[in-house]
């Protein structure tokens, strides 16, 4: 075996890789583990207790007759199982986390703290209002630095992730549709092909038809193929756009975008899902936007993953605020903050509601103490830092990979597969990552880019971290260029081997069973 340039090992063509294993199962350090199931029975338990004497039972007849058939563990083992997993488990608090149009970023302890406070965390959102005005004030204050960070007069706390605020927009832009009596007529939505697969998704859900738009050689909107689309005006509901977009570039034609859109009667929907390239330096309500929804959990901190927490507060233009969703929160004469809560009054032309109480208030601390601890001037270096760490590492590695698109990029780096010898994919080029310690970068996404490899470093690396992972990035490149074997197999020093990717699509096992007593005496 070689060594890498971290000092760790690898493999060129001519060596018969081993497998690493020992006769345990261990790798090194980190210990094999069979499944709870095959570990403890259900015979057993860590603790023991005697029957109470004297004491009725208040179950009724919903007392259990049959054994549950979880294995019961000892307190060491159930620790150590825990401990284990933590092991297995890749984390920003680890090493750089690349996936591409994701923004997982370091989250200041300080956050984490605010949002533990009394008063935050142990809140119920059915209290009387006059018993939680902190909190109320608190969203209302968050509320104000998105509207001046987006130049727009409004916006919606309440949704609960990134899809969940392109719902609400695209709600709103249904309802005013409605509103202007053209409900019934204005169906059809433009949707770059670039775009985040929740757009068109979304698009559906809310009843309209999405018509896509291609990309050009640049990476963004091919404007000939966007007015071939608006020849027909009268059923334009609007247009769904991310930017930056999903091949980490700037839509430079966006402003020309949203005036073509904005005659033909339609409204603009920004996905801000990538904000972070751009917070502090572009309002997107000076770009003509009508919507757009903010990953809180991807520009105010704590990375996302793993099914939340999540938050997306939709802005809305002054064209679609009237039909924003409640509740939303107002201050009145007096100084007492309320929750507006039922479509009457100032909110008789809202869509309605779309969870039942108020949004994510968790995530709501821990953006507002990110907004207050980067100040302003600290949140414009956020977007600047995102850019330059990006191109870094398009500059870094384009002499060895292929960058999908010329010039500069915004907050992620974008590679095809072009470098590649023939044989290698983009699969075993992540594979291989792992190997060296970090997490595959996203793979295959954008589609309009083959074999992508799409890499955001975030603002939260320093120069050593990124020349560490672009060093490590490179020496596999290498590899792939020459057509090396060994990258098939990759990874050989992680705690499981490569699946079969296929078998476990479409014949994955999600339960265990237990052995038959025929399988057991065979062994």
């Amino acid at each position: 075996m070689t060594m890498n340039t971290q000092g760790r090992p690898t493999a060129p063509s001519s060596v018969s890789v081993p497998s690493f294993d020992t006769v345990s199962g261990s790798r090194g350090l980190l210990q094999h583990e069979d499944l709870l199931f095959e570990i403890g029975t259900p015979e057993t338990t860590g603790v023991d207790l005697p029957a109470p004497k004297g004491v009725k039972s208040r179950l009724g007849g919903v007392v259990r007759k049959a054994e549950t058939g979880l294995p019961g563990l000892s307190e060491p083992q159930a620790v150590r199982h825990y401990i284990r997993l933590s092991q297995r488990n890749y984390a920003i608090d680890l090493g750089l986390f690349p996936l591409g149009s994701c923004t997982m970023k370091h989250n200041p302890r300080l956050n984490e703290k605010m949002a533990r406070l009394p008063g935050f965390a142990d809140i119920h959102p059915l209290q009387p209002q006059a018993t939680v005005q902190g909190a109320l004030e608190l969203i209302d204050e968050l509320a104000t630095w998105l509207k001046t960070l987006t130049g727009m007069p409004s916006v919606a706390m309440s949704p609960k992730a990134g899809a969940h605020g392109e719902l609400c927009g695209m709600l709103a832009i249904r309802q005013a549709l409605i509103a202007r009596g053209e409900g019934e007529v204005r169906k059809r939505v433009l949707v770059p092909e670039s775009a985040h697969g929740t757009n068109p998704a979304t698009a559906v859900q809310c009843g309209f038809i999405v018509d896509e738009i291609k990309a050009n050689a640049r990476g963004r909107v091919d404007m000939d193929d966007l007015k071939s689309k608006l020849v027909r005006t009268d059923d334009i509901a609007g247009i769904m756009l991310t930017n930056p977009n999903t091949c980490g570039l700037f839509e430079t034609d966006i402003k020309a975008i949203a005036d073509l859109i904005h005659a033909a009667g339609g409204y603009f929907y920004c996905d801000g899902a990538n904000f972070n390239a751009i917070v502090g330096r572009v309002r997107p309500g000076d770009l003509g936007v009508d919507a757009m929804h903010i990953n809180l959990h991807k520009t105010f901190s704590t990375p996302h993953g793993g099914g939340g927490p999540g938050s997306g507060p939709t802005v809305f233009s002054e064209a679609l605020a009237p039909y924003a969703p409640v509740p939303f929160v107002v201050k009145d004469e007096d100084g007492f903050y309320r929750l507006v809560e039922q479509t009457e009054g100032a909110a008789k032309d809202s869509f309605g509601r779309m969870v039942a109480f108020h949004g994510q208030m968790g995530m709501f601390v821990r953006a507002l103490t990110y907004m207050l601890s980067h100040g302003a001037d600290g949140l414009k270096q956020v977007a600047e830092d995102a850019v330059l760490n990006a191109n870094y590492v398009q500059a870094r590695l384009k002499s060895v990979m292929t960058p999908a698109f010329d010039g500069f990029c915004m907050h992620e780096a974008l590679f095809s597969d072009a470098f590649t010898a023939d044989g290698i994919e983009t699969l075993d080029i992540a594979k291989a990552l792992i190997d060296e310690g970090y997490h595959p970068m996203t793979m295959y996404f954008p589609l309009v880019v083959h074999g992508a490899m799409l890499i955001e470093p975030t603002e939260t690396e320093s120069k050593a971290e990124l020349d560490r992972f672009c060093d490590a990035l490179e020496s596999i490149a290498r590899r792939a260029a020459q057509g090396d074997e060994t990258l098939k197999g990759a990874p050989y020093l992680a705690p499981a081997k490569r699946l079969d990717e296929t078998r476990a699509a479409r014949k994955p096992v999600l339960k265990w069973t237990a052995p038959s007593p025929e399988k057991i005496a065979a062994e």
